[in-house]
């Protein structure tokens, strides 16, 4: 853990800084700059050797910042854009009994608000649920969870467990492309890269902050102008959160009420995990946009089950459609859950 933290926060540094040098108007990088600064001093060991290897990759950071963009953008490949249109149509084709059903997965499942109205949209917003349209590692977690219980049939064996993670990758970074690519969708595929890299090393100790950090390092060493997306802040602020904070709130839970099927125990932890999000977005949200979620718990504690829930739904809906398979159940059952979400959001930002 300390071997990749070492690597990565002053490489970290070194991005922010040169790329508050190349964009000074850029005024949300000061904090990022700052910060990262002084992470690079807090893990500037005792050493020479150790402090050698910080101020290398510091400077690398620097260096891949500086010549960013020098040899071309990434162009997203052509079939990207088609097979998200096929998606957007495919939804659209389906008989959904509410108006807004089509809009909002196609939000949620592909990333264009083309179908959502402004009233949708100014819901999710003054609820404090915008990050559910905009498509985020949670997205492509579920995505992840779906195809991984669908391999469950491919066994336990050692060539089993191969195939699993390189059609789990695969179709994960299919999804990506598909999608845009958003920087946190990104930082998510490269959290299941390394999720599924580790399975396969079982007497290797794996834990969260090495996994962010090394997300952290690749992703900003591929692209480091990615440092000023918002996304991308976000998404790894909120990450820290989890890592850091989130197993010690969940912690306070007492251990003899830890029942699998004990619904407190279950918002306990979805509270645990909101607020362990919060502590971390909140000052930015607020330094970018002067606003901050008054409800954000109620919120999240009412909207990320349903989204769960209608995502599986949907992705269960369009598969068995697109096959010809009559889904009128479920296509009753997806719209509930669709109806239900804005319904629920829409009494939160009522408040």
């Amino acid at each position: 853990m300390k071997s990749i933290v070492l690597l990565s926060v002053p490489f970290v540094a070194g991005v922010a800084a040169a790329t508050l040098i190349r964009c000074p108007e850029t005024a949300e990088l000061h904090a990022a700059c700052l910060l990262g600064s002084l992470a690079f001093v807090a893990a500037w060991h005792k050493g020479s050797g150790k402090r050698t290897v910080g101020v290398l990759f510091f400077l690398l950071g620097c260096f891949c910042a500086m010549t960013a963009g020098q040899f071309g953008d990434v162009v997203a490949p052509r079939f990207a854009g088609r097979v998200q249109a096929s998606l957007c149509r495919l939804i659209d084709s389906v008989p959904w009994p509410h108006d807004e059903t089509a809009g909002l997965l196609s939000a949620v499942l592909t990333g264009s608000r083309d179908g959502l109205g402004r009233e949708t949209v100014a819901v999710f917003r003054a609820s404090g649920a915008s990050h559910i349209l905009a498509l985020s590692g949670l997205h492509l977690g579920i995505i992840y969870l779906i195809i991984g219980k669908l391999l469950l049939p491919l066994g336990n064996g050692r060539a089993a467990a191969v195939v699993r993670s390189s059609v789990l990758i695969l179709l994960c970074a299919f999804y990506a492309i598909v999608t845009g690519a958003s920087p946190s969708i990104v930082r998510a595929f490269l959290f299941i890269c390394i999720n599924e890299a580790a399975s396969h090393s079982p007497g290797r100790r794996k834990d969260g902050v090495s996994v962010l950090c090394t997300a952290l390092l690749l992703q900003l060493a591929v692209s480091p102008g990615v440092i000023s997306s918002l996304g991308f802040q976000l998404s790894y602020l909120a990450m820290t959160g989890i890592f850091t904070i989130y197993p010690k709130i969940e912690g306070w839970y007492p251990k003899s009420r830890r029942l699998r099927r004990d619904p407190l125990a279950w918002i306990w932890r979805s509270f645990a995990l909101t607020l362990s999000c919060q502590l971390f977005t909140a000052p930015l949200v607020w330094i970018r946009f002067h606003t901050f979620p008054k409800y954000f718990i109620i919120t999240n504690l009412l909207a990320l089950p349903l989204t769960w829930a209608m995502v599986v739904s949907a992705v269960l809906t369009l598969s068995l459609f697109a096959c010809g398979v009559p889904v009128r159940q479920l296509v009753t059952i997806t719209d509930n859950l669709a109806h239900a979400l804005i319904s629920a959001l829409e009494i939160v930002s009522g408040m």
